[in-house]
């Protein structure tokens, strides 16, 4: 490839922040769960690369760019039968037989969503504003290529923090720095939900909770794991051994196939499912919370019947 950038180029990344700057210099995009990729497009040549510097190109040969010579910054996303963004989709796709990925692509074909353009032509754009690469990504000349909204005010922005997976702000003066968390800014959407306690696990010091295994009922009335919380003090995680106590029906397993195989294989110990807990999360897939939830507070009111899957839709 004759490009003015070549791979691998770390993205720029984003500061956490629990609530979305306002004023005249930002921007506002809805956030993603996918991959995260830059695609460098050298004629019909494409080099799709992740963001630890890895070629995916591979792994989603469904996705097309137009001919040129661009590099452009985005996201691959594959959503399900509902609209929504699949994560375990997409990292069904990591995998080495051909044949496999070849169905994979029919079945579930990705989208790859353009952000930011880093180079065009014999021209690399890293210096130029964000608002200059912007106006150049929406008047690059390649058919097909999608790109992702943008809006210019807060109250634009808020509805993608009870719709999508939260928003990425960008300072509209700020340059493109590679590996550096400087410009942009993440604010995930957070959501709480009721969930059952089912079962805990041990923590590392002895007679103490490690974490709770959380369950939802489905339509037919199963009881479904579908996470775990672990944000105890050193105080709680002592407490909770006898709070559970009285509810463990003497069922346990230690790294053993169980009932709840999807969560590392650790020590468990089941629970009757009488006690009800509400936790913030802020990813969701495959009907499971991708990473750990927090504890907001237990649900003395909650009846357990009433924790139902469909709280992970809204």
């Amino acid at each position: 490839m004759a490009l003015p950038l070549a791979p691998p180029l770390s993205p720029q990344l984003a500061r956490s922040r629990a609530t979305l700057p306002d004023g005249d210099g930002w921007a506002y995009e809805p956030k993603f769960d996918g991959f995260r990729a830059i695609a460098f497009v050298d004629g019909d040549a494409v080099q799709l690369q992740s963001r630890g510097g890895r070629p995916l190109e591979r792994y989603f040969p469904e996705l097309r760019f137009a001919p040129g010579r661009y590099v452009v910054d985005g996201e691959i996303v594959i959503e399900d039968a509902d609209g929504r963004q699949d994560f375990d989709a997409l990292s069904q796709r990591i995998h080495p037989a051909a044949s496999r990925i070849a169905r994979l692509a029919a079945e579930t074909p990705a989208r790859f969503i353009a952000f930011d353009l880093l180079a065009h032509g014999d021209e690399t754009l890293l210096e130029r504003p964000f608002a200059e690469r912007r106006a150049a990504l929406e008047a690059l000349d390649a058919p097909g290529l999608e790109r992702t909204p943008l809006v210019r005010t807060v109250a634009e922005a808020e509805a993608w923090l009870h719709s999508a997976e939260g928003v990425v702000a960008k300072e509209l003066a700020a340059p493109y720095r590679p590996g550096e968390r400087a410009g942009m800014a993440k604010i995930k959407r957070v959501r709480t939900i009721d969930c059952v306690v089912v079962g805990w696990r041990p923590g590392k010091e002895p007679r103490t909770v490690g974490s709770l295994i959380l369950g939802l009922y489905d339509g037919d009335g199963t009881l479904v794991v579908v996470g775990h919380t672990s944000s105890f003090s050193a105080r709680e995680r002592r407490a909770l051994v006898d709070r559970l106590a009285p509810y463990e029906t003497g069922e346990r397993g230690s790294a053993e196939p169980s009932r709840w195989r999807n969560d590392k294989e650790l020590e468990w110990i089941a629970l009757r499912p009488e006690l009800v807990v509400e936790v913030s999360f802020d990813h969701v897939s495959g009907r499971r919370i991708r990473h750990g939830a927090k504890l907001q507070r237990w649900r003395d009111d909650k009846p357990p019947a009433d924790c139902r899957i469909e709280q992970l839709e809204r």
